[in-house]
């Protein structure tokens, strides 16, 4: 049975100027510079440099002008529901001026050099193989990752052999390739466990004692070797501490990643540009933002004469109405972006100006202890603005600082309550955490249950379970696989 119904719906909705604009903040220096790039090479109207354009009129001009007919009549306002339709495509994405972040430059410097799988094939070329076994080692080589293992199963190769190199061979001539495979440097490529990659690399070694000392604990008591149980290791192989840990050193200085030792490995270059810049000036912290983000730009001086060439031209043809209707759009679009530009300027300023004076104590130091709680609704409540325009500056901006580069939104933490009742950052208990893990003896090292209590008697009352999530977050191990003989 259908039914009608009437339903009342306020709704709430961005312009496309607000959403651009949006983006526009959202964007860190080198991406803003792609941007303002871009635009200049859409907007014919729009130029860079310092020289200034008088400002146009164009307002009353179609008002004095009587059309021939109807048909000439010039539609000189944009409906902004057009653009705000509940279509599934909404007209104002398909706009050439619409932009969003896969419009990013997406060119990434590269290191120089010969790819990491060119110079294993190149290697390969030293050894006599018959055919079939070049095309094996080759393809071995080919599925190689970037830390030098190859992650699968031999019967998932004999079979990806037959359906993509049309090369038909077994389980047992595939493990004698990769022993050709594993002579090839750097040292432990091609292994395919971490206990594989680390014996290639003993096997090179000279065979002293404490190098086939390690070999054994590898093969035969790996388990124990990664859990660190060294009690078990001492009576197993009936040896010395001094003895285990002449092994165990033999076993650390390997290359646990041996496709990360080559230095011609095609990998990004990361560039991280700061967005802002932080001094300290007589005791006084001077904030300033990267000039790359404050552009000069202005109106085109040929578009706005061209506009005033109509507006002095006695005789309008309807062909001049049409060209000037597209330099309206044109010196519109271009004084919006150059507002636009100004309103970023004034927006990024502005809300990283407020997290300076948050955390004034920190940018004074730079230990991280002085850090306050502050979350994103402080910032937007401090500045008057959205927390969404805060989270969009503090996502992707960087700020150069006395202390080093850092990402704005690692300035963010959650508050918790000391013995005293006092709001402090859990980034400054993260801190002392971190701080008392490293002072710890290392033969017998703190269990999260004595940590808790460290952090107790220190003025942190947390439980056990919050000490172990906080040390998951800074990436330390648990007691057991701290310790050291």
């Amino acid at each position: 049975m259908l039914k009608q119904q009437l339903n009342f719906k306020l709704s709430q909705k961005l312009s496309p100027q607000q959403i651009q604009l949006m983006k526009l903040i959202q964007l860190p220096t080198q991406a803003f510079e792609q941007r303002v790039k871009q635009e200049l090479e859409d907007n014919p109207a729009l130029d860079s440099g310092k020289e200034k354009s008088e400002e146009y009129e164009f307002e009353d001009e179609f008002k004095n002008d009587e059309p021939a007919n109807d048909s000439e009549v010039i539609e000189t306002e944009i409906n902004v529901d057009e653009y705000l339709s509940d279509d599934e495509i909404p007209n104002y994405r398909l706009q050439a001026n619409n932009y969003s972040k896969d419009d990013d430059e997406k060119t990434v410097p590269y290191a120089s050099g010969t790819s990491f799988s060119q110079h294993l094939k190149t290697q390969l070329q030293t050894f006599r193989l018959k055919e079939d076994e070049m095309k094996i080692a080759e393809f071995l080589v080919g599925s190689v990752d970037e830390s030098g293992y190859i992650r699968r199963d031999v019967p998932d190769i004999v079979d990806d052999l037959a359906f993509t190199q049309n090369v038909y061979t077994d389980e047992e001539s595939v493990e004698r390739i990769f022993k050709i495979v594993h002579q090839l440097d750097p040292a432990g490529v091609g292994a395919r466990s971490l206990q594989e990659c680390l014996l290639i690399q003993l096997k090179r070694k000279n065979q002293t004692a404490s190098v086939e000392l390690a070999t054994d604990m590898l093969e035969k008591a790996f388990d124990q070797f990664t859990k660190k149980h060294y009690t078990k290791l001492l009576s197993k192989f009936d040896i010395t501490e001094d003895q285990l840990r002449a092994g165990i050193e033999e076993i650390e200085h390997l290359n646990p990643k041996p496709g990360g030792s080559y230095a011609g490995n095609l990998r990004p270059v990361e560039h991280v540009t700061p967005d802002f810049t932080i001094k300290i000036k007589d005791g006084e912290l001077e904030l300033s933002l990267n000039g790359r983000n404050a552009p000069q730009m202005h109106v085109s001086r040929e578009y706005n004469n061209m506009l005033k060439g109509y507006k002095e031209s006695k005789k309008k043809t309807k062909e001049q109405k049409d060209a000037v209707m597209f330099i309206k759009q044109k010196l519109d679009s271009a004084k919006w972006f150059i507002e636009a530009i100004r309103q970023r300027q004034e927006t990024l300023f502005v809300t990283m100006s407020a997290i300076m004076h948050h955390q004034h104590e920190y940018f004074l130091t730079g230990d991280e202890r002085d850090l306050r709680p502050m979350i994103l609704k402080d910032i937007a409540e401090e500045i008057e603005m959205d927390v969404s325009t805060v989270s969009r500056v503090a996502n992707s901006k960087y700020v150069d600082t006395p202390y080093g580069t850092k990402l704005i939104k690692e300035f963010f933490s959650e508050s918790m309550k000391n013995d005293q009742g006092e709001d402090v950052s859990t980034r400054e208990i993260k801190k002392i955490l971190e701080i008392t893990v490293g002072e710890e003896d290392k033969k017998k090292p703190l269990t999260d249950d004595k940590l808790a209590k460290i952090l107790k008697e220190k003025g942190y009352p947390i439980a056990r379970r919050t000490v172990a999530k906080y040390r998951e977050q800074l990436d330390i191990s648990v007691a057991r696989l701290r310790k050291e003989i």
